[in-house]
C-alpha cells in the first residue's frame, strides 16, 4: 500500500510539473492566439462500463478545459459497436481535429482507423487500452499487476481451498488488451495452485453474458462445487453473482472485480464480492488529459509521459502507466473513503446498515 501512494504521488506530482509546463509553456497557455480553437475528439468505447461515463469523461474533460480553456472537446461513445468507433474516428479526421483521445472497442479492428488519422497528421492518445496502429501517447494503469492482485486475493479468500479448489473464470473480451493483460497476470498466480474448471471469454465485457456463462458453470459442474470465481471487472462480478444466487448458492464463493464500481463496493460491504480492484481515475484522467492538450498543441508529450511502450507497429512512444491496488471490506474506509472516490453515505444505503457498521464505515 505504502508502494501504491508513493507511486500515485509520483505521479500526480509528474503529472502537475507537466500540466505547468504545457500552460506555460510558449504558445502553450490558455490565452487564446486569434487562431481557430484546438479540437480534442474523446471517444469512449461503451456505457456497459460504468466508468466511462461517470468517472473519466467528466475527469478528463474537467482537465483538458483546466490546460486549455479554448479547446473544444469532441465527445463521443460507441456503444460497444466497432462500426461506430470508425465512423466517429471518420468523422473527427474529416473535422481535422488536432488529437484524438481514443479507448478503443476493439484494439485491433481500430488499427485502420488510427493508420488514417496519422496519415492526416493527427496524433491519437490510446487512454486506458492500447490500440493497435502508430499511436503518439499511451496512458493506462499495469495490466498484468491487476490480474496478479485479483488472483492473489483470490487465494487469499479460497483458504485451505487455495490449493486444488476449482474456479471458474470469467475473463473480459479478448479484443481488449488489458483483458489478455489482466488474465495474463492472474494465470501466473493461479496457474498450479486451483483446478480451472472452467473458463469463459466474455464478449463486450456484458454483464449477461457472465451471468449466462455462470449459469451454465453451475449445470456443469455442480451448485456446491465452485470454490472460487475469478471476474475480470466488477460487471462480470454482478453477473456472475447474480447466477449464483439465483441457483441458491450458499454460502456464496469469493468472487474478484475491477474498477472499484460503487455496486461493487456494496456488494462487497455486504459479503457477496470478495474484492475489487481500485484504479485511481484522477491520476489517469490527469496525464491522459495532459497528454491530449499536449499532441494537440504540438508541444512533444515526453513533457508529461514517465515512461515507453512499444506499440504494435514496434514504435516506442511516449506512456504512462500508473499502478493498481486491491480493494475489500477491510480497505474500503481506508483507500477507497479517504481517497474521495466514495463517501460513507454513498456506499451505506439502509440495507447496508449493519454490513457498514461491521466493515467500521460509520
Amino acid at each position: 500500500m505504502r508502494a501504491f501512494i508513493r507511486n500515485a504521488a509520483v505521479v500526480v506530482a509528474a503529472a502537475s510539473t507537466a500540466l505547468a509546463a504545457v500552460s506555460c509553456g510558449s504558445g502553450t497557455g490558455n490565452t487564446s492566439t486569434g487562431k481557430d480553437p484546438p479540437v480534442i475528439g474523446l471517444l469512449l468505447p461503451d456505457a456497459t462500463t460504468a466508468r466511462w461515463e461517470t468517472r473519466d469523461r467528466p475527469l478528463l474533460e474537467k482537465r483538458i478545459k483546466e490546460l486549455c480553456d479554448d479547446c473544444r472537446i469532441e465527445h463521443a461513445n460507441a456503444r460497444g459497436d466497432v462500426a461506430i468507433q470508425q465512423e466517429q474516428m471518420d468523422s473527427l479526421i474529416t473535422e481535422h481535429a488536432d488529437a484524438i483521445l481514443l479507448v478503443p472497442v476493439d484494439a485491433r479492428a481500430l488499427a485502420a482507423s488510427v493508420r488514417k488519422a496519422h496519415a492526416a497528421g493527427i496524433p491519437v492518445i490510446s487512454y486506458d487500452r492500447l490500440a493497435d496502429g502508430p499511436v503518439s501517447g499511451y496512458v493506462s494503469f499495469d495490466g498484468q499487476e491487476v490480474g496478479r492482485l485479483q488472483g492473489r486475493a483470490l487465494l487469499r479468500a479460497m483458504g485451505d481451498k487455495a490449493h486444488g479448489g476449482r474456479i471458474v473464470m470469467m475473463n473480459g473480451d479478448p479484443s481488449d488488451p488489458n483483458a489478455v493483460s489482466f488474465k495474463r497476470g492472474a494465470l501466473s498466480v493461479l496457474q498450479g495452485k486451483v483446478e480451472i474448471a472452467k473458463a469463459y471469454d466474455t464478449l463486450k465485457w456484458r454483464t449477461e453474458a457472465a451471468n449466462m456463462n455462470m449459469a451454465g458453470a453451475l449445470s456443469a459442474l455442480g451448485a456446491g462445487r465452485i470454490d472460487g470465481v475469478y471476474a475480470a471487472n466488477d460487471g462480470l462480478a454482478a453477473g456472475s453473482i447474480t447466477a449464483l444466487k439465483a441457483n441458491k448458492v450458499r454460502p456464496l464463493p469469493p468472487v474478484t472485480g475491477q474498477d472499484a464500481e460503487l455496486a461493487a463496493v456494496r456488494r462487497i460491504v455486504a459479503g457477496e464480492q470478495y474484492e475489487t480492484v481500485y484504479k485511481p481515475f484522477g491520476p489517469e484522467a490527469s496525464a491522459g488529459g495532459a497528454m491530449a492538450v499536449a499532441a494537440a498543441r504540438g508541444t512533444g508529450l515526453d513533457r508529461v509521459a514517465t515512461g515507453r511502450v512499444t506499440t504494435s507497429e514496434g514504435t516506442a512512444v511516449p506512456a504512462v502507466r500508473l499502478t493498481p491496488v486491491s480493494v475489500t471490506a477491510a480497505d474500503v474506509k481506508r483507500i477507497l473513503v479517504k481517497d474521495g472516490a466514495y463517501t460513507v453515505r454513498q456506499i451505506c444505503t439502509p440495507q447496508l446498515a449493519a454490513a457498514c457498521a461491521r466493515a467500521g464505515l460509520t
